[in-house]
This record gives C-alpha cells, sequence and structure tokens, in this order.
C-alpha cells in the first residue's frame, strides 16, 4: 500500500469507530425516551456503509500543515461525514435522484421506507451540529462557533442544498460552462472546500494561509465532481456501487455532457495540477492534500 492508502485507511477507521460509537443506541438518553430503534438503524444503515470517509481526511490532512494530532480532528471530520451522509440519503429520494443502489447496498429509503429515510438524514443533519457544538475536542467557544459555522454555511443554500436544487433545476436544460461550474461548486465543491477550511480553523490558519487552502479547496472540489462525471458516463455500477449512466438518461447538466469525456479528462488534469499549486506556500507539509486531489483524479469508484 503506498503512504495515501495507508493515511486514507487508518483515517476511514478512526472515522468509523467514531461513527459506530455516536451511533450506538447507548448515547441517545434524551429525557423524552430513547431514540427509535427504527430510526437508528436507517440512520446507521446510510452512515455505516463503507464510505472512503474523504472530507474527514482532507480537514485531518490539512490540520496536520499545523501540526495538529488527529485525535484532535476526529469530532470535526464525525460531523462533516453526518453531514455528507445525511446529503446522500436524501439525494438517493425518489423526488430526487431516485437511486436504489449507494455503496454496494439499498439506499435507505429501498431498505427501510421514504419517510424513515428523511427522518434518518434529518437526524445525522441535527446530530452533527450536536457533537460539533461538544466541548470534547475544542474547548475555546470561539473555535467551536467557526466550525459550526464553516460547516453551516457549506450545507445550506449557498452551498450544497443550493446546488442540489440547482442541479435538479437545471435537468433537461442548457446550460454554460460557467453555470455547471457553479452547480458544482455549490452541490459537492462546497463541502470538500468546508473540509479543507475546517481542518485549517482548527489549525489556527493565519488569513493568507486560509486563502490559499480554501483557493486548493474548491479546486479539489471541482476535481472530485468532474472526475464523478466521468466515472458516471464510463465506469460499471459494480464499480461505482451505484447506479451508472443516470446523468445522461436525466438530463443532467455536466461537462462531460458538453464537452465529452476525452476533453474532460485533459480539464480533469488542468484543475489538479491548478489545485497542487496553490499549496505552493506550504511546501512539503502539504504533500498530503496532493496526494488526496491526485487520487480524486485517479480513483474508479
Amino acid at each position: 500500500m503506498s503512504n495515501f492508502q495507508i493515511e486514507a485507511q487508518n483515517c476511514a477507521n478512526d472515522i468509523n469507530n467514531a461513527l459506530d460509537e455516536a451511533l450506538s443506541k447507548e448515547q441517545f438518553f434524551e429525557p423524552y425516551g430513547a431514540i427509535p430503534k427504527h430510526l437508528l438503524l436507517a440512520m446507521r444503515h446510510g452512515t455505516l456503509n463503507g464510505g472512503k470517509r474523504l472530507r474527514p481526511l482532507l480537514l485531518r490532512q490539512t490540520a496536520a500543515i499545523f501540526n495538529v494530532p488527529h485525535e484532535q480532528t476526529i469530532i470535526a471530520g464525525m460531523a462533516l461525514e453526518m453531514v455528507h451522509c445525511y446529503s446522500l440519503i436524501h439525494d438517493d429520494l425518489p423526488a430526487m435522484d431516485n437511486d436504489d443502489l449507494r455503496r454496494g447496498q439499498k439506499t435507505v429509503h429501498k431498505e427501510f421506507d421514504e419517510a424513515t429515510a428523511i427522518l434518518a438524514g434529518d437526524n445525522l443533519l441535527t446530530l452533527a451540529f450536536e457533537i460539533l457544538a461538544s466541548p470534547k475536542d475544542h474547548k475555546e467557544t470561539e473555535l467551536r462557533l467557526k466550525l459550526i459555522s464553516e460547516l453551516a454555511k457549506s450545507a445550506g443554500a449557498c452551498g450544497m442544498v443550493g446546488g442540489q436544487m440547482l442541479d435538479l433545476a437545471s435537468e433537461n436544460e442548457t446550460l454554460s460552462l460557467k453555470e455547471i461550474d457553479n452547480i458544482h461548486a455549490m452541490k459537492t465543491g462546497a463541502l470538500i472546500r468546508a473540509s479543507v477550511r475546517m481542518g485549517a480553523i482548527i489549525g489556527l490558519a493565519s488569513d493568507r494561509e486560509l486563502i490559499a487552502l480554501t483557493k486548493y479547496g474548491e479546486l479539489a472540489g471541482r476535481a472530485f465532481q468532474l472526475a464523478d462525471d466521468i466515472l458516471d458516463e464510463t465506469a460499471t455500477d459494480r464499480q461505482l456501487g451505484k447506479t451508472t449512466g443516470k446523468d445522461k438518461k436525466s438530463g443532467k447538466a455536466t461537462l462531460v455532457a458538453n464537452i465529452g469525456v476525452k476533453e474532460s479528462k485533459v480539464k480533469l488534469l488542468e484543475i489538479i495540477e491548478q489545485a497542487k499549486a496553490a499549496l505552493s506556500l506550504f511546501g512539503e507539509k502539504a504533500n498530503s492534500l496532493r496526494a488526496s486531489v491526485d487520487y480524486f483524479g485517479q480513483r474508479e469508484s
């Protein structure tokens, strides 16, 4: 295994263990009663099902530039992953992308039902901010508020939710490349950008450092989405663990649909190089982040 693969696997193991503990019935003991069993099972199904945990990895890698120990990034990484998993549960619903398969398993609404899937996503979203507000990892109130604000903005109307709305509205519409880029920056890129920025916030980055890392995060988000669109066109259902070819069938506005797979791959390499160049300020300390954006372009699932 490469250094990147070892690092990614270690991070995934840490986040999986933390999520497994956070999503156990022992953690839900509010005065109004225990969490409904069906709801908890649906949350676990949508979260503990083999995700790569790339967003927590980006957060960890960024914080490491500032010598932050890995264990001090787990809570924030877990909050990111909860928001990401909530978005996948809701995106898979019939009213959204209408998918039956996610990470090689039945989607939550297929394994349970639509109402349970909606509520499972709702609870993952609220739980993310509950754990991020905890002083367990970060005792400084101002730091916790900055992390909460960053995650909320990236997940909201000017980020992931707004991007999903624009994506749905764009079906069978002809959009400019700039409009497509904007949708991708919001729907997928915002949470990846937040992952990097949250790592920088934990690391107490200077304004100059935060600007450089923000640029990297934005470019990494573009690379991830473009690679995803290429895979939707070229990979099999088995490779991706989800239904492929859906973008073309639903008339989604993607760069691949506009310029084709070959030109999209060229564009992807350009974006990856731009992302790595944005890290010049940090020298070798940012090699892990460079490896991550390289992986985005090379991944096959």
